[in-house]
C-alpha cells in the first residue's frame, strides 16, 4: 500500500527535475517585430559579441528574413552568471504583404511574387512559434510612430500566452528616433532604447536579458 503512493511520488519528482532541467537547457528567446525593425540587426549584433558569427543577412527590402533562423547555445555573461540560451529570429510581423510592393523595390516581377509568396509564408510560420518561446524581445523601430496594428497585436498575443517580453526600441541613432514614445505607447512594458547597428545600448539589454530570463 505503501510503496504505491511512494513510488508515484518518486516518480513524479524525477519527471520534475527532468523538465526543469529541459527548460534551462531548451530556452528560446524570440526577436519578433514588424519588418524592418532590425531583428536580424540585433541578432547578428548579439551573436558576434557572444559566439562570434552572424546569424542572417540584412537588407533594406522588407521581407529579406522569411524562415525562422535558430542560433544554438548562445551564452552572455555578467560577472560571474552566465545565460544560456536559443536566440530564435523570426520574419517581420506584417498585415499585408503584396508583391507590388518588392517591384517598387526594384525587384522584377517573377521575383517579386515569389518574395511575397515566402514572405507570407514566414509570416505564419513566426506566428506558430509564438508558443514555443519562453522569452520574447519585441524590436521595433523608434524613428516611427510606436503605435501600430502589427506592434498592438504582436504584443497582445504575447499578453495572452502570458511569455515574458522586453520591448526593444531600436535605431536610437537616426535623428527622429524616440524611445520616450514607445515607453508612453506601451507603460505596462520594459523599454530599452539600443542602436542595435551602432552598439549604443547594447550592454543595457544584456543586463535586463538576466532579469527577463
Amino acid at each position: 500500500m505503501v510503496g504505491g503512493p511512494l513510488k508515484r511520488l518518486h516518480n513524479w519528482l524525477k519527471s520534475l527535475i527532468r523538465s526543469i532541467f529541459r527548460r534551462k537547457t531548451e530556452v528560446r528567446l524570440g526577436l519578433y517585430g514588424p519588418t524592418n525593425s532590425g531583428k536580424t540587426t540585433l541578432a547578428n549584433r548579439i551573436c558576434m559579441d557572444w559566439i562570434g558569427e552572424k546569424m542572417g543577412k540584412v537588407s533594406s527590402i522588407p521581407h529579406e528574413t522569411r524562415e525562422i533562423q535558430v542560433k544554438e547555445k548562445v551564452t552572455i555573461e555578467k560577472g560571474n552568471k552566465k545565460l544560456v540560451f536559443k536566440l530564435v529570429d523570426t520574419p517581420g510581423i506584417a498585415t499585408k504583404i503584396d508583391f507590388e510592393d518588392f517591384v517598387k523595390r526594384g525587384l522584377k516581377k517573377k521575383k517579386a511574387k515569389q518574395r511575397a509568396k515566402e514572405a507570407t509564408k514566414g509570416v505564419i510560420e513566426a506566428i506558430k512559434w509564438l508558443d514555443k518561446m519562453d522569452a520574447v524581445l519585441v524590436v521595433l523601430d523608434a524613428s516611427k510612430n510606436p503605435i501600430d496594428q502589427v506592434n498592438v497585436t504582436i504584443l497582445g498575443n504575447l499578453e495572452a500566452r502570458n511569455t515574458p517580453v522586453l520591448i526593444v526600441a531600436n535605431k536610437i541613432d537616426l535623428k527622429r528616433a524616440n524611445a520616450q514614445k514607445v515607453r508612453e505607447a506601451f507603460p505596462k512594458y520594459k523599454v530599452i532604447g539600443i542602436s542595435a547597428k551602432k552598439g549604443s545600448g547594447i550592454k543595457n539589454l544584456y543586463n535586463e536579458l538576466f532579469e527577463l530570463l
